[in-house]
């Protein structure tokens, strides 16, 4: 999807087997040849995609979703997409998981760095849901093979294999060929194995015109925006199952927006969407009048909708143009927060969105609802170490022509370090900040000219839970045989 990246590489295999993927590993490994694998293709970063890749492995056939009855678990293939286990799972068992929201993204990188959504202040991470999987592996002597690591699998070397697989990124222990889901505690029937899909979703597209939005006001709805998180954020409740995106795109744009989705089934869910979305306004002193200039926000969903929950999964998976235009260039830089946004770290950002260096219309910051159910999970019970942080924050820019490559990746790289500058242009973890979201990787995190912190790339990702990860990659891939620029480390 980031035609920054480019591979030449001498074979391109799309197994159907996880044999299949066994003997490409077994070929590339008596070779001595550089592979790489690709679920489905959105890493931000030249991870999958560079100059030294010779075999790349790409996963779409190996897409099936099914109930395993040995199992009792969903198996999903490494290959599929979101989109793929949304809807069988919810067209046959009325379930889901709670992913995210760009349904083209590939279950494989998805997973692997933690799997976050639209239902997971409801539902929690993807991963607080993932019962097993079954890796290609490579040991000391070059034996290539696949293995089952499990929650509960009796060897303690298979349940830390399987716990690496909860968060520490794809790419770094071998290759996932099949995925299988089942809630921990869940009994009885398939339907009850994961959880329900809503019924119906309220679902809010609001936007401002930039040209009615003053420092004042951009301030006060970031802080509202942020408040109101910080003093909803209990699992269970309605408020704390409430997901919104904060969308401050840069002035070109047109527009700033906000996109809400919440459970219609939930106890005064109405009342509580619109309370939240009038606080909006108020903290704005505007009324919401959505703009297609902003590129991401549709005029026929200018008040909230009542939808079946895979219309509106689908639908708010579509919104923007770029999400599923495999042709843009862009880069990402990515910040968890525990606290609401700092006033100079606000400022910073509508400085920022208010300049006229002329970057993509397509540029800006986008802020995502976190905690709820999510911060219910100890931060080693899975590699996702940022349990208590109320957002993400997405600085980007997406754009077309390699001419503008410049000017956009300077305006990504001086608004983080601006915003960050008190922590050496980075979000170290600390009371406010909580460091970086392995699904968003940042090459720059590894560059001290953009990272001046002091605090290891590695760290900002995973924290403490890193020295296990290290663990788990010297058990289980002692050549290095899976590796990237920002791969777990021997």
């Amino acid at each position: 999807m980031n035609q920054r990246w480019q591979a030449r590489p001498d074979k391109v295999v799309l197994p159907r087997t996880t044999q299949e993927v066994v003997e490409t590993v077994r070929e590339a490994v008596a070779a001595g040849k550089r592979l790489s694998v690709v679920s489905g293709g959105h890493c931000f970063e030249d991870f999958a995609y560079n100059a030294d890749i010779e075999i790349n492995i790409k996963l779409s056939l190996m897409n099936e979703v099914r109930f395993d009855t040995s199992m009792n678990a969903f198996a999903v293939g490494g290959g599929a997409t979101l989109l793929d286990v949304y809807e069988a799972l919810y067209e046959g068992w009325g379930v889901t998981i709670p992913g995210g929201i760009c349904h083209s993204v590939g279950v494989g990188g998805h997973i692997t760095g933690g799997g976050f959504g639209n239902l997971s202040r409801q539902y929690g991470l993807t991963v607080d849901h993932l019962h097993a999987v079954e890796v290609v592996v490579v040991d000391a002597n070059g034996t290539v093979r696949s293995v089952v690591a499990a929650r509960d699998s009796a060897d303690k070397a298979l349940r830390e294999l399987f716990w690496a697989h909860t968060g520490g990124g794809g790419g770094s222990f071998g290759i996932v060929t099949t995925f299988w889901f089942r809630t921990p505690g869940a009994t009885g029937a398939p339907g009850n194995l994961l959880p329900k899909a809503p019924s119906q979703v309220y679902l809010t597209l609001a936007g401002w015109p930039w040209e009615k939005v003053t420092p004042e006001g951009f301030s006060r709805l970031v802080t509202y925006w942020g408040r109101w998180l910080e003093q909803n954020n209990t699992a269970g409740t309605t408020a704390g199952s409430l997901y919104s995106w904060l969308l401050l795109n840069h002035r070109d744009s047109g527009s700033i927006g906000a996109v809400v989705q919440l459970d219609a089934s939930l106890p005064g869910a109405a009342t509580v969407l619109s309370d939240f979305l009038a606080g909006m306004d108020r903290a704005l002193g505007l009324s919401s009048a959505v703009k297609r200039s902003s590129g991401v926000l549709d005029s026929a969903y200018t008040t909230t909708r009542l939808l079946p929950w895979l219309r509106g999964t689908k639908y708010i998976g579509s919104i923007s143009p770029t999400q599923l235009d495999p042709t843009t260039r862009s880069i990402h830089k990515s910040s968890h927060l525990r606290r609401v946004t700092p006033q100079r770290q606000i400022d910073t950002m509508y400085r920022h969105l208010t300049s006229t260096d002329g970057p993509s219309a397509l540029t800006g910051v986008v802020l995502s609802a976190s905690g709820g159910r999510i911060a219910t999970v100890s931060p080693t019970d899975t590699a996702v170490a940022q349990r208590d942080a109320i957002m993400k924050v997405n600085f980007e820019s997406l754009w077309y022509d390699a001419r503008d490559d410049a000017k956009n990746i300077a305006w990504v790289r001086a608004a983080f370090r601006d915003v960050y500058a008190d922590t050496g242009g980075v979000p170290v973890p600390n009371d406010i900040t909580d460091g970086c979201y392995v699904n968003y990787p940042d090459g720059d995190l590894s560059d001290p000219d953009h990272n001046a912190s002091g605090v290891p790339w590695h760290d900002l990702y995973w924290k403490g839970n890193y020295a296990r990860l290290q663990r788990v990659k010297r058990a289980w891939d002692p050549r290095d045989v899976f590796r990237h620029r920002q791969s777990i480390r021997l």
